[in-house]
């Protein structure tokens, strides 16, 4: 009788044998994508981690492009902006590309947050992921800082020498440190190399690094959903979370239907509106930057500008301490107090489905506040705009401050034991 054949292994599954028995990335695949369950009932709101990640991609591949043709130096950055714009053959493509790109990660970050803020993703067991989230933001707002400089525009140049000057603010060392972080008395050359390197180089380094972190840490206390219920709760006789799917090929093609109307977006946006009536790019920074002539208005670009009317609308002296000290503690804080999130909320419920009306209405009060004051940073300042600020950061700092009381006496809906849509 003759001995039965036995099919020998294919190429490719041999190569992956080989591959796995050195680097794990059949497990790794597995963890991550096609074994992770993540809960089924997603919405609308859970797209935006995934287009924060298109548009790093985005931001990092332009860079890199636009690096090659910039020039770090006072005489030479501007008009190698206008180079790229004008000379290099789709270099006007790539820079907007890249200021479009800054606008869009804020956009889609906010959006990000204001659904971990609703659904309570900063509840127990993810405290870490959402502490990594908040590196993140900084990372971002760092950089985004850092960049903004590089234009070397006129509006670029004041807007950095009011904020750098903040500093000076802080009692005994604020001189020294201002001089510290400018390299020089003043914003020059130097403080524009500096801010060249920490913007290509150091930061991007670090915020690669905590996105890495920030995935690794989700996908090992698993995602939140809608309803705020943790889907390893009720498990199948194979282990299996009985509301959740595989992320691959589920998650990944949903995501990639939401990449694609993303990209259409960030496209008509690009030919047709890169500059944004100036809100994207604002028209002194067409000019090149000059120490002898202000801008009309000094304001940042729009997604710092809710904190920079919190700055501005802190307006009396406290303590012996300067209103410009009390200001930046203003900002810093209205910046750095989410992160506390996770030991303010006491309510019995994570998702905002099931809090009572304080907690709706605190979280409506926020984003109201937040977009007006963000409209309040644009314009002129102004006695009314002053005052309209101070009650709005007041409004601000409430729905952080008053959580612990609200969210412990309000009255909250049960929360269901299997998710729902």
């Amino acid at each position: 009788m003759a001995e039965a054949t036995v099919k020998r292994p294919g190429r490719w599954t041999r190569f992956m044998a080989w591959l796995d028995a050195r680097l794990p990335v059949t497990e790794t695949v597995e963890y991550h994508a096609t074994k992770y369950y993540a809960p089924k009932n997603f919405n609308f709101w859970y797209y935006f981690g995934v287009l924060a990640m298109v548009v790093l991609v985005i931001q990092l591949l332009s860079g890199i492009w636009l690096t090659m043709s910039y020039v770090p130096s006072g005489a030479g950055a501007f008009a190698s902006v206008e180079y790229i714009m004008r000379d290099v053959e789709f270099g006007w493509l790539i820079r907007y590309m890249h200021s479009t790109g800054a606008s869009a990660f804020f956009l889609v970050v906010y959006l990000h947050m204001f659904r971990a803020l609703a659904y309570g993703s900063y509840r127990a067991p993810r405290e870490l992921l959402w502490l990594i989230g908040m590196a993140i933001y900084l990372a971002l707002m760092a950089e985004g800082f850092f960049g903004y400089v590089l234009t070397w525009g006129n509006m670029s140049f004041w807007a950095a020498q009011v904020i750098v000057s903040l500093a000076g603010a802080i009692p005994i060392v604020g001189p020294d440190l201002m001089e510290w972080v400018r390299g020089d008395y003043g914003m020059s050359e130097i403080t524009l190399n500096r801010f060249f390197a920490l913007h290509v180089v150091a930061v991007p380094l670090a915020l690669v690094g905590l996105v890495f972190l920030h995935i690794v840490a989700l996908h090992h206390v698993g995602s939140n959903n809608p309803d705020g219920i943790d889907i390893k709760q009720q498990k199948d006789a194979d282990g299996v979370p009985v509301d959740g799917i595989p992320f691959h090929p589920y998650y990944t093609v949903h995501d990639l239907q939401a990449t694609v109307v993303f990209l259409f977006l960030f496209c008509v946006v690009l030919f047709y509106a890169p500059e944004m009536y100036g809100y994207f790019i604002e028209k002194p920074n067409f000019e090149e930057a000059n120490p002898l002539k202000t801008p009309e208005h000094i304001a940042p670009v729009w997604y710092y500008t809710p904190f920079y009317a919190m700055l501005r609308a802190t307006t009396f002296p406290l303590f012996g301490l300067s209103a410009k000290f009390w200001g930046l503690v203003v900002m810093a804080g209205a910046i750095l107090i989410p992160a506390i999130l996770p030991w303010l909320d006491r309510s019995p419920v994570r998702s905002i489905r099931y809090k009572g009306a304080w907690s709706k209405l605190m979280l409506g009060l926020l984003v109201a506040s937040f977009v007006a004051l963000g409209y309040l940073g644009t314009i002129p300042p102004s006695p009314g705009a002053t005052v309209a600020a101070q009650l709005l950061t007041i409004v601000y700092f409430a729905y952080f401050l008053l959580m612990p009381w609200y969210s412990r006496i309000e009255r909250v809906k049960p929360e269901p034991e299997r998710v729902t849509r």
